[in-house]
């Protein structure tokens, strides 16, 4: 695989084919409006190039894969996610300046005072449409309704001149009437507005000067605001849809001086860590005492309890979660209905916020102290016996043996997983 790449006319034709294939996608992404990533992209087309083209450049060729996929999945969204903070990115401003002109110029507005009433008739290979009046009506020339934009002239006539086709049959010619417009002696044009009736449909706006649009209803101009990411018209007033534009540090120094974005973000953030902490710290303990319960020599069916006690790990978490939604109702729940027995108390678990906090704790520590008693429970087995009889002879509490011996030995590789699961708490709260 080495000497392919070792400037064989074979190497150098899969280099080229791979660096187009890169340069092509990269093209391409950065038409649909993102640059960065297209840049990017380009960047490891070339250095691609580079390293698998020079001899001189070969320790690097087992790295690009890894480099390859940590840019595109990691370093990519981290950075477009910090450079997304400082534009007015929203349901709103989603599309670039020109696809937001675009799709405002797609607007159209129906004219109600040249709405009619159609039928289409079918004649021989084609259709026609017949606008019915008191004495007659109008038909146009035959057209295939096969989807292509037609302009139809039509003339008056004393009836229709065949059975005109159900609803049901002109749903089926909605694209091909939706292309098509009819000319009505008068020098009325008029397109499809519906199922139902033609009117004239014009377009809501029409370009002027200096990318301005203007309101063919009310006649007002429409002026983009490159700074705000809209259109608005003369009074101020936003026209959407917007596109994104830099903003700098307006995100964050609104969510720093405007109260109501504030308080909720500060109250939201603080609880975030503490669950996430709070989670982790519990089912750490939880799961770790079990662990060691199970490791005691003299306990019986350790078979039997690692299978219940792995349970919570097995079943989906959503069924748990339905089951302890039930077990904490307030009214009904088997959780109130003890606490009322024995001490006379039915918590407001749903309404109370500290309770809900309460709840929603239990239920995280129920969840995950499977998953952290298997680790312990594999972990424990690579403590050394003999430290722990030796600690035991000299007369250390299993309490003090477990804290000075077995846990800083354990500590070290549960640590990556502890951030693991403190980040996947953090993010799924």
């Amino acid at each position: 695989m080495d000497k392919l790449f070792n400037r064989t006319p074979l190497g150098m034709l899969i280099i080229g084919i791979a660096f187009v294939l890169f340069a092509y996608t990269s093209m391409r992404v950065y038409l649909i409006g993102l640059p960065v990533f297209g840049a990017m992209l380009m960047v490891l087309g070339v250095t691609f190039v580079a390293i698998y083209s020079k001899r001189n450049l070969y320790a690097f060729r087992f790295i690009y894969p890894g480099l390859l996929t940590v840019s595109l999945f990691i370093i990519f969204p981290i950075l477009y996610t910090i450079y997304l903070g400082f534009t007015n990115y929203s349901s709103f401003n989603l599309l670039s300046f020109e696809r937001a002109r675009e799709v405002l110029l797609l607007n159209k507005v129906i004219d109600k005072s040249t709405e009619r009433a159609f039928q289409i008739i079918q004649q021989d290979d084609g259709y026609r449409v017949f606008f019915p009046e008191q004495s007659g009506g109008y038909l146009s020339e035959q057209t295939a309704l096969a989807g292509d934009a037609e302009v139809l002239a039509s003339t008056q006539v004393s009836a229709a001149p065949g059975q005109p086709l159900a609803i049901k049959d002109i749903i089926t010619l909605r694209n091909g009437l939706s292309q098509i417009a009819v000319s009505l002696p008068d020098g009325t044009s008029l397109k499809a507005s519906g199922l139902r009736t033609f009117a004239n449909v014009m377009p809501l706006y029409t370009p002027t000067d200096n990318d301005q649009l203007r309101n063919n209803v009310t006649g007002q101009t429409l002026s983009p605001n490159h700074e705000i990411g809209f259109y608005q018209d003369q009074n101020g007033e936003k026209v959407a849809p917007g596109w994104r534009v830099v903003i700098g540090v307006d995100n964050f120094t609104k969510v720093a001086t405007n109260e109501g974005i504030r308080e909720p973000f500060v109250a939201i953030f603080i609880w975030t860590f503490v669950f996430a902490f709070l989670s982790v710290a519990l089912t750490f303990v939880v799961g770790v005492s079990l662990a060691v319960t199970l490791q005691w020599e003299h306990l019986r069916g350790k078979a039997i309890y690692r299978i219940l006690l792995i349970l919570p790990y097995a079943v989906p978490s959503f069924l748990s979660i339905l089951i302890f939604r039930g077990l904490f109702n307030p009214n009904f729940g088997e959780i109130n209905l003890i606490l009322e027995a024995l001490f006379g108390i039915r918590p407001e678990w749903f309404s109370n916020p500290w309770l809900a906090r309460t709840m929603i704790l239990i239920v995280n520590t129920w969840l995950g102290y499977p998953y952290m008693m298997l680790l312990a429970m594999g972990f424990l087995q690579a403590v050394p016996a003999d430290q722990k009889k030796a600690a035991a002879i000299e007369g250390a509490s299993p309490f003090r043996v477990f804290m000075t011996i077995t846990l800083p030995q354990i500590i070290p590789p549960f640590l990556p997983l502890l951030l693991a699961s403190f980040a996947f708490n953090f993010n799924n709260l």
